[in-house]
C-alpha cells in the first residue's frame, strides 16, 4: 500500500521532531521520485476454441444441424484496443523535501514505487499496482454428458444406434420443457421459484446432449498490456497479431504487424532560469509539466487509433516555492502520478 510520511517540524528555537522521515546529512525530510511516462497498449484478445461432436457425423440425420464441422478448430480474435500513459518512478532524478525552519512540515503521500501523490491531502488509501495480463473468468464448463444417458443409450449396439437414442432422448426432453410452459404436466411445479429450476435443469440437458452432435465452442478473454516508452517514432512495429497463432513479438513474422507512430507536438519553451528559479530547485518541490504527443496505430494502411497524450519526457520540470508552505497557510498539493504534473493546488490560510 501506499507510504504516508508525517513530518512535522516545530519553531525556529527548537529541535526539528521526525514522526517519520529519513535523515541525508544533518537535514530531516522525504525522498521522493517524480514519474517518467510509458506509454500502454491494452489488447483485448479471445482464443475460439471449437471441438467437435462424438455425434457430429449424424447431426444433419438426426436433428437437423447442417454444415456441423468434423475437424478441431482454434482462432484468435483481436476484440479491442486501448491506449492510454502510466508513471513509472524516474530513478535518475530522486529529490529530497528537507524540513526547515519556519515552515509547516508537509504531510506527503508517496506510491509504492515512492512517486509523489499528495502533499498535505487526506490519506487516500490508493493502490496503483496492477498486473500486466488479466484473464477474464472462464464461462463455467458443461458437466459430462454421460449423466444424461438412459441405459438404453449406454448399451447400444453401434455409434449410430447410440446417436438415434440420444437424438431421441434431446426430443423427449423438449417435449418436457414445452409441457411444463403449457401447465400439462401431471405434476405441476409448486411455484414460480420450482418452475425455473424444472426450466433451468432440462435447458441444461437439452445444450450438454446436443453438443454431442453440434460440438462444443469455447471462448477465453485476455487483456494482455504492453508498454511502450516513448520517443519519436515514424511506423515502428510495437506487436503482431495472427488469427491462427495469436499475439505475436513484433520480430515474429508469423503475425500481421501493428505499426505505431508518435510525434512530439513541441509543447511551448519556458524561459531560461534565473538565479531565483535556481534556488527554488534547491528548496522548493519538484514537478513535472509534460507535453503531449500525437499517437497513432496502424494495421496496414487502416488507422486503429489515433490519440493525443500527456508524455512527461516531452515537457520541462518546474518548482513550488518554499514560500508555499510558511506557517501563515496551508497548501494543498495534488499530483498526477502518471505525468508528475499538477492536478490541484490549494492555499489555506
Amino acid at each position: 500500500m501506499a507510504t504516508l510520511l508525517l513530518l512535522t517540524s516545530l519553531n525556529a528555537a527548537a529541535q526539528t521532531e521526525v514522526t517519520a522521515g529519513v535523515m541525508r546529512g544533518k537535514d530531516y525530510g522525504v525522498t521522493y521520485m517524480l514519474p517518467k511516462t510509458e506509454i500502454e497498449i491494452s489488447l483485448q484478445i479471445t482464443k475460439h476454441s471449437y471441438t467437435p461432436g462424438r455425434f457430429c457425423q449424424y447431426a444433419s440425420r438426426y436433428l437437423q444441424l447442417n454444415n456441423v464441422s468434423g475437424e478441431p478448430e482454434t482462432h484468435w480474435t483481436l476484440d479491442n484496443i486501448q491506449m492510454n500513459t502510466v508513471g513509472i518512478p524516474d530513478r535518475e532524478n530522486v529529490y529530497f523535501v528537507k524540513l526547515k525552519d519556519k515552515t509547516v512540515a508537509p504531510l506527503m503521500e508517496l506510491t509504492e514505487d515512492g512517486i509523489v501523490y499528495s502533499i498535505n491531502m487526506p490519506f487516500s488509501g490508493r493502490k496503483t499496482t496492477r498486473p500486466d495480463t488479466e484473464a477474464n473468468t472462464r464461462k463455467k464448463s458443461q458437466p459430462d454428458p454421460s449423466q444424461f444417458l438412459t441405459e438404453d443409450i449406454l448399451m447400444a449396439s453401434s455409434t449410430a444406434k447410440m446417436a438415434e437414442l440420444v437424438a431421441k432422448e434431446i426430443y423427449n426432453i423438449r417435449e418436457s420443457r414445452n409441457a411444463l410452459l403449457r401447465g400439462e404436466t401431471d405434476t405441476p411445479p409448486q411455484d414460480g421459484n420450482q418452475l425455473k429450476l424444472m426450466l433451468d435443469n432440462l435447458q441444461l440437458q437439452d445444450e450438454v446432449l446436443t453438443e454431442m452432435f453440434k460440438g462444443k465452442a469455447e471462448k477465453d478473454t485476455q487483456t494482455i498490456r504492453l508498454r511502450i516508452t516513448p520517443e519519436e517514432m515514424k511506423d515502428r512495429v510495437v506487436f503482431r497479431f495472427s488469427q491462427k497463432l495469436g499475439l505475436l513479438d513484433k520480430d515474429d513474422l508469423a503475425g500481421e504487424p501493428y505499426y505505431l507512430s508518435i510525434t512530439n507536438l513541441q509543447t511551448p519553451a519556458i524561459p531560461a532560469a534565473t538565479e531565483e528559479d535556481k534556488k527554488k530547485e534547491l528548496e522548493g518541490v519538484a514537478y513535472n509539466v509534460p507535453g503531449r504527443a500525437r499517437i497513432v496505430l496502424m494495421q496496414g494502411n487502416r488507422t486503429l487509433t489515433e490519440t493525443e497524450l500527456p508524455v512527461t519526457q516531452f515537457g520541462t520540470r518546474e518548482y513550488l516555492a518554499p514560500v508555499l508552505f510558511n506557517k501563515n497557510s496551508t497548501t494543498k498539493v495534488l499530483f498526477d502520478t502518471a505525468t508528475g504534473g499538477l492536478i490541484k493546488v490549494d492555499r489555506e490560510q
